[in-house]
């Protein structure tokens, strides 16, 4: 009985190492997938002009890296205005976003008005439409109000989401209907309410919030492309592509290389400081009650 007992947890534990080492196995094929065009572009960036024309068949490393592409990214072309440009519209569209969206979904979770429902369903409807019919009704606004080649006109279009709103609500809707009432009957207003009780509970989804919408405007090309066609104006997404026709030239893959891990970095260090802010916001939001 106890031999028979034996050999079966033994078969257990052998299917169970098994399993794991198959789910390692394919794991880490598959991050090296998804991690390996990251090691080809920085490989890239450090290879010298003549030595990477000079190769017939890509080599998987080099032996004389050189920076003369990242001198060349900030010298031959005005990448530092680009980032720069990105970093005002990143910022000024995430603050001014998040000034709509968070009493936006404080209203629809919290404040109880006549049509509440029926508002929000109307809201959630609008994620139906294709972007591509509010881009034209955008620029043409945009373009009405002469705001084209201009930052209000980048901005403007993105200082709200309703799926942020739906996401941000989702989040305040889990808060107990008790503390409401008790902060009421102590006197605390709506706005002392929101900002001391509801946002410091939810903190983790508006941190992913935040970091969703900054990963959001850092990589938006087809609007800034649409609505500018200043350099002064341009983008880092929109300034590769002004880079690849007017800068390097379509032959200097690793100068162009250069640039593309400048204007990565900031994204991939965002994501790996708040990764598990982001994960908790994430798994918050999809927990009801």
């Amino acid at each position: 009985m106890s031999t028979n007992y034996d050999q079966i947890s033994r078969s257990a534990r052998a299917r169970r190492a098994t399993v794991r080492t198959i789910t390692y196995v394919l794991l880490t094929f598959w991050a090296l997938m998804v991690l390996f065009p990251y090691y080809w572009m920085l490989l890239t960036s450090v290879k010298g002009y003549s030595s990477y024309n000079a190769e017939y068949v890509p080599a998987f490393f080099t032996t004389a890296p050189t920076l003369e592409n990242y001198v060349s990214a900030f010298s031959q072309v005005p990448l530092a205005r680009y980032f720069l440009n990105s970093v005002v519209f990143t910022v000024v569209t995430t603050a001014l976003m998040m000034v709509v969206i968070v009493p936006a979904a404080f209203a629809f979770a919290r404040l109880e008005f006549k049509g509440r429902d029926l508002v929000f369903s109307l809201f959630l409807a609008l994620m139906m439409i294709p972007n591509e019919l509010v881009i034209i009704t955008n620029y043409q606004t945009i373009t009405g109000w002469g705001l084209r080649n201009s930052f209000p006109g980048l901005i403007l279009p993105s200082v709200t989401s309703v799926f942020y709103i739906y996401l941000l609500r989702e989040n305040f809707a889990q808060i107990p209907d008790e503390l409401y009432s008790a902060a009421k009957v102590d006197g605390t207003s709506d706005f002392k309410y929101l900002t001391r009780v509801m946002m410091p509970i939810c903190r983790p989804t508006i941190i992913t919030i935040v970091i969703l919408k900054v990963i959001e405007c850092w990589n938006s090309y087809v609007w800034p492309r649409l609505v500018t066609d200043d350099p002064a104006y341009f983008l880092v997404s929109g300034g590769i592509q002004e880079i690849r026709e007017n800068g390097f030239g379509r032959e200097n893959i690793p100068a162009m290389m250069a640039a593309v891990v400048v204007i990565s970095v900031p994204l991939i260090a965002l994501f790996l400081i708040f990764r598990n802010k982001v994960m908790a916001g994430v798994s918050r939001g999809g927990i009801k009650g």
